[in-house]
């Protein structure tokens, strides 16, 4: 079972894995650790990723970005039309849903940000896959925190179209601070002040500022504030405008009627914005740009400041709006960490700097956070992964009502209840209670639609309850409904029930220790006999039916677009295989063509040679003919009638080797049985040597005995005789 996390990206994706105990950003089949949130349509199968990005300039009018700031959005909304701006496919409306208008396979088709997104998430899939060799399921997924409700559940649906199974849709910033966090053990315990960070995050299309308290073993958000408008492409855009005018006087060409002109300019100027972090001055040089003219020119640091301006007025407005919200002074923060590539810009460096009056903290990878993020959210999530216990307690971003028709029983009823308060802590559940005769409904939306992006319908969902009636008194039945915000952010009636007013008897609560008189104590040993009260008290007597009406598709639809989906995948699956058995069938005609003339040549008279030289000309000639756009099955059939041709004049060869083998084989084994012969003789030669000095040793050391001994009955002569 594996432990994903995806950082889902405007402009690119980044993938975390849990593995070695640790966390890795993995790469895809390219070596690139970041793949482009791209998806393209060609003549013969889909684009996704990296060949998408490299088929980009080519198929322009095809080739979708943005992917996630489409998700739950309609086409009247204002928003889309400035994603259009960047998008270079035609948006249209789809069922109430914003979608793209494409030429696959040489037909017009339409396909809905639900199922783009799927399509980016399922070669997601794939990557990951690829790497860890086990198949992906569970995953987290990161998001913008001022995604709404319809938002959500669009990235949810998309997960499902994919054969994904989401744990947590987490937002950029909670990410960023849970990889921030887990990792670190000097964090306050208890009632100690919490280390209080401000996560400051520009990205390629907004800016994201959140204040977050730590203690040992949690993270609590305390304010999120946002600019849903302020990124890399912001200031790409820019750049893209100020040379298009001075194109348009110095080589009088018109960058804005040429749609790949401007892309190959949008590309130039990424660099060159790149060059300028750290240097004063780049330069800027594209050849044949349009109409055959090269193009070239240089910009300052101090150039792009001054184009960027209305960009950095705003730079501070999303940290003050967070201190604000957190009712927090700019001294109560401990550090700001900068994540996101923007924020390597130096003006946005020294202009939060300066408001900050301290240096800031750049200890997080700045690409990777969200990422390395959510896989620390999906090891936590996942059954088969120990990490360290760490509690996260995100926010509502926006607050969320609930609203009924006044019951005809009640006249003096309010109609509306804001359930969910801006900054009230999520995940949460709320209980709430009506008094009815007959079944009824409730919509939930949110309370202040002016907060939403664009012209967001505020509309969430609406409930009906189902099974309520007067009880035999005609007396009203209570209901009482679980309202959850679950993980994800996402809003929903989870279950209904009835209650009664039941009298039951209960003890009567003691007094505190302190409170008690030294009358109070019982004679003996005795245990009182506890005083008891009646109390009336809800009881649950039953459950009450729901039927739920959300932006969420349904389930036939899901199944309908996995079907699709899936059906997509195989044909891109045999548009990928019949591919690589073009490429092998080449391939292999020019190794025989070359093998021929070499390795084979004494193994094949002429006219084999002949022959078989007759049968790889006449299949090159068809594969760049008729077999431009074969099948694979004629590809195969191909390469084996190659084979069979050329089969007696390979086997002859392999036949070759295999007597050289053997040969080779036979002449190490009896070299091997040699040796091993004459170290035997060797060992043999030295054990009887030394079996031989062994008995004269012995016989040496009696004899030297025997001289030194003196027999006791020897007498020694006098000296007289």
């Amino acid at each position: 079972m594996s432990v994903v996390g995806i950082d889902l990206g405007s402009q690119s994706t980044k993938i975390g894995v849990a593995r070695n105990k640790g966390i890795d950003i993995i790469t895809n089949e390219t070596s690139n650790r970041a793949t482009p949130s791209l998806v393209g349509f060609g003549p013969k199968s889909r684009y996704l990723g990296e060949n998408a990005k490299t088929q980009e300039i080519s198929n322009l009018k095809n080739t979708i970005s943005s992917l996630k700031r489409l998700a739950g959005r309609s086409l009247n909304d204002p928003e889309v039309a400035i994603e259009q701006e960047y998008i270079t496919a035609p948006l249209v409306d789809i069922n109430g849903q914003v979608g793209a208008e494409v030429t696959y396979r040489g037909e017009k088709q339409k396909y809905t940000a639900v199922q783009l997104l799927a399509m980016y998430l399922g070669k997601i899939r794939d990557t990951a896959s690829k790497e860890l060799r086990l198949p992906v399921s569970d995953v987290v997924l990161s998001c913008p925190p001022w995604f709404t409700d319809a938002q959500r559940r669009a990235m949810l649906d998309a997960t499902q179209v994919a054969n994904l199974k989401l744990l947590r849709l987490i937002n950029d910033n909670t990410a960023i601070a849970l990889g921030w966090g887990i990792t670190k053990t000097d964090l306050p315990e208890g009632d100690a002040k919490p280390r209080r960070i401000m996560f400051v995050d520009i990205g390629y299309s907004d800016y994201t500022c959140s204040i977050v308290e730590f203690r040992k073993g949690e993270l609590a958000v305390k304010s999120t504030a946002y600019d849903r408008h302020f990124g890399g492409r912001n200031f790409d855009k820019a750049l893209v405008d100020h040379f298009g005018k001075e194109f348009k006087e110095k080589f009088k060409i018109d960058i804005n009627t040429n749609a790949k002109a401007r892309l190959r300019v949008a590309a130039a100027v990424e660099k060159l914005k790149k060059i300028l972090s750290a240097n004063s001055v780049a330069p800027l040089n594209i050849e044949s740009l349009m109409e055959d003219k090269d193009v070239r020119a240089t910009l300052k640091r101090e150039e792009l400041e001054e184009l960027v301006k209305p960009l950095l007025d705003r730079v501070t407005v999303p940290v003050e709006q967070a201190l604000a919200e957190a009712k927090l002074k700019i001294e109560d923060i401990d550090a700001i960490e900068m994540v996101g590539g923007c924020t390597r810009v130096p003006s946005i460096k020294d202009a939060i700097a300066k408001f900050y009056g301290r240096p800031l903290s750049f200890t997080l990878n700045q690409d990777e956070a969200i990422a390395r993020g959510c896989t620390f959210g999906c090891a936590i999530l996942s059954p088969v992964f120990r990490v360290r216990d760490f509690s996260v307690h995100d926010i509502v971003n926006y607050p969320i009502e609930f609203v009924w028709e006044q019951s005809p029983d009640i006249p003096d009823e309010d109609t509306s209840l804001t359930v969910f308060n801006k900054g009230n802590v999520m995940p949460s559940t709320k209980i709430l209670t009506f008094y009815r005769k007959q079944p009824f409904d409730l919509e939930a939306r949110y309370a202040k639609p002016d907060q939403l992006p664009g012209k967001t319908n505020p509309w969430i969902g609406r409930f009906s309850v189902k099974g309520v009636k007067a009880d035999a008194q005609d007396d009203f039945m209570i209901c009482k409904l679980k309202a959850r915000l679950n993980l994800h952010g996402i809003l929903n009636v989870e279950s209904g029930y009835y209650v009664e007013d039941v009298e039951v008897e209960e003890p009567v609560p003691e007094a505190k220790e302190g409170d008690k008189m030294e009358t109070d104590q019982p004679n003996g040993d005795a245990e009182p006999k506890p005083k008891m009260r009646k109390v009336k008290k809800q009881q649950r007597k039953g459950e009450l039916p729901l039927s739920a009406g959300t932006s969420s598709l349904d389930e036939p639809t899901l199944a309908s677009l996995a079907e699709a989906e899936n059906q997509l995948y195989m044909e891109d699956k045999l548009v990928a295989d019949t591919e690589d058995k073009k490429n092998e069938l080449e391939a292999f005609i020019y190794e025989m063509r070359g093998a021929i003339d070499d390795k084979y040549s004494e193994f094949a008279n002429e006219q084999e040679k002949e022959k078989i030289k007759d049968k790889l000309e006449k299949t090159e000639d068809w594969l760049y003919d008729e077999g431009e756009d074969a099948s694979k099955a004629q590809y195969i059939a191909k390469m084996d009638e190659i084979k069979f041709s050329a089969g007696p004049v390979v086997q002859r060869y392999n036949d070759k080797l295999q007597e050289e083998r053997e040969a080779r084989l036979k002449a190490e084994e009896e070299a091997a049985a040699k040796k091993r012969a004459d170290a035997d003789a060797k060992k043999k030669a030295e054990e009887e040597t030394k079996k031989t000095a062994e008995p004269a040793k012995t016989e040496d050391t009696e004899m030297k005995d025997a001289d030194t001994t003196k027999p006791d009955s020897v007498e020694e002569p006098s000296a007289g005789k």
